[in-house]
């Protein structure tokens, strides 16, 4: 996928796109990310994204589902051929919407919008798919899926839902990363981990063990303090099933199938090499979401 920073990077051709920040890229932003494509070959169907996320520039906390890079990953598996990812700043967020239509969309070539119906832009957002539409430029609506939306995939995700998340996300919901060095206790108990430092931008489900998988292993995960040691710090293992290798320094992206348990304590070390087998053969036995 060619990515852009900018609309002069683009060749300026007749272009279907696909606007929104589009964090997470769940089913709801699937269905616009399908009709764009569908306008193809008549078409160049094209994503337009924004970064940073436009809350967070406007003073808002959000948690984000996924980072840049995996986002624009996960649109070129949807099918997208070419993004432009526009920087979201103040001066962009007061800009008024015939001058977001005149520097940003007229100069790629773009002859349709495509955007949830509830889509909103420019100075008070008092832009909306109307607005596209009197200043010349053609609209799909594409109307909202009922109870799928980055809200509320963060809402399941804080409770360590990461099954219905799931369900809205249309794939598992993930956990991402770079492997770093950690107290290496996991290896004296015969299940060496992968630690990831994760950026702190990124939302990370609820403390507890779950079953998933990462660099093309099952993986049983850990998502907590390690309370049995004392633990204060909010720490994301893995335990990646018949791997074999170094992965420090690695970008690693963890998949969460299904929570096993909270975090605890054990009252012997025992006790926690039995519930960590336990786990692993849990997660041995799960099942990737669909």
């Amino acid at each position: 996928m060619k990515i852009a920073h900018s609309p002069g990077e683009l060749e300026p051709r007749p272009r279907a796109v696909a606007l929104g920040t589009f964090d997470g890229v769940h089913l709801g932003h699937r269905r616009v990310l399908e009709v764009a494509l569908s306008t193809g070959p008549a078409l160049a169907p094209t994503v337009m994204t924004f970064w940073p996320h436009p809350r967070t520039v406007l003073g808002n906390e959000v948690r984000l589902l996924t980072t840049l890079e995996r986002r624009l990953e996960l649109l070129e598996e949807a099918g997208v051929g070419e993004a432009l990812v526009v920087e979201f700043t103040a001066e962009l967020a007061q800009m008024e919407p015939e001058l977001f239509v005149d520097e940003l969309l007229r100069p790629i070539g773009t002859e349709l919008m495509v955007a949830g119906a509830d889509f909103r832009f420019g100075r008070a957002r008092r832009g909306d798919l109307q607005t596209f539409e009197e200043l010349g430029l053609p609209v799909r609506r594409v109307q909202l899926v009922p109870g799928i939306s980055s809200t509320a995939i963060r809402g399941l995700l804080e409770e360590g839902n990461v099954e219905e998340a799931s369900v809205l996300l249309g794939r598992p919901p993930e956990v991402e990363g770079v492997v770093v060095s950690g107290d290496a206790r996991g290896g004296t108990l015969g299940y060496p981990t992968a630690n990831l430092r994760v950026d702190p931008d990124l939302l990370v489900p609820a403390y507890g063990i779950y079953a998933g998988a990462a660099a093309g292993h099952r993986a049983a995960v850990s998502i907590g303090t390690n309370p049995h040691y004392g633990g204060r710090e909010r720490r994301v293992e893995a335990f990646l099933l018949d791997f074999e290798g170094d992965l420090y320094g690695e970008r690693l992206i963890v998949e969460l199938w299904r929570r096993l348990r909270e975090e605890r304590a054990f009252a012997s070390e025992e006790e926690l090499v039995a519930q960590i087998t336990h786990d692993v053969e849990e997660t041995r036995a799960a099942e990737r979401p669909d």
